[in-house]
């Protein structure tokens, strides 16, 4: 008897292996360098909603370097995630992707954005109880970012394409965010832990104040920071 499971690991592993060296049908205009794949390509069940790519984010405006709402990784944090999505499916739940690589650029524009104390029209969605002045000491924007090495994502869960309750907004600033922040509701607890206890089955360590950032362990590229366009 034919291995359905077995059959369509192989399908999805050989799709993977294909969309590691070349440029796949979503994304023929563009070259990705070596060692990058698009989500879609992959894994097109997985949602993708670039927050940086609009202006719902903790700025309020578009991030430089993102051109597109395409959500790019590195192929082996796509090999990961893949498993992530498919166990996840047994389940009828699924993969939301708000950021993946994020180039160098956009991280200086986030420190700019910090640096201009009189720019504070997100405060009360995104860091109501934060100073913007404290923003880099406490953490929330550096000059440097996991993202830009690509192995880094920033997700959450959904059913039915639906977002399941975390008990607080994504790129929230502030305790309610944290992986052991107790003033939740014990379904929001459970999210939270589903959330970690898969990522971190499948090869990703958290984050401690941020419940939906996860990086590979084994991420291929610990020491370079690409600053390649989303697009």
């Amino acid at each position: 008897m034919i291995d359905v499971r077995h059959c369509f690991v192989v399908v999805v592993f050989s799709l993977f292996s294909v969309c590691t060296t070349n440029v796949c049908a979503e994304s023929d205009t563009y070259q990705l360098p070596r060692g990058f794949v698009y989500v879609s390509d992959v894994a097109p069940d997985i949602l993708c909603e670039l927050r940086y790519f609009g202006k719902n984010n903790f700025v309020g405006r578009r991030i430089d370097g993102y051109n597109a709402n395409k959500c790019i990784v590195t192929s082996e944090a796509m090999g990961h995630l893949n498993s992530v999505q498919k166990e996840l499916s047994f389940f009828g739940l699924g993969l939301k992707i708000f950021d993946a690589y994020r180039p160098q650029q956009a991280v200086q524009d986030f420190v700019l954005w910090a640096r201009d104390l009189g720019d504070v029209g997100q405060k009360k969605a995104y860091y109501p109880d934060v100073d913007k002045k404290d923003l880099f000491a406490k953490g929330y924007i550096a000059g440097k970012s996991g993202h830009s090495r690509g192995s880094t994502l920033d997700l959450t869960v959904v059913a039915n394409g639906v977002e399941i309750d975390m008990g607080s907004p994504f790129d929230y600033f502030g305790e309610k965010s944290w992986l052991g922040y107790r003033g939740l509701s014990s379904q929001q607890r459970a999210n939270r832990l589903l959330l970690k206890s898969i990522m971190e089955a499948h090869g990703f360590r958290s984050y401690r104040r941020e419940w939906w950032h996860y990086t590979l362990v084994n991420e291929p590229y610990s020491e370079t920071y690409f600053n390649f366009p989303v697009q």
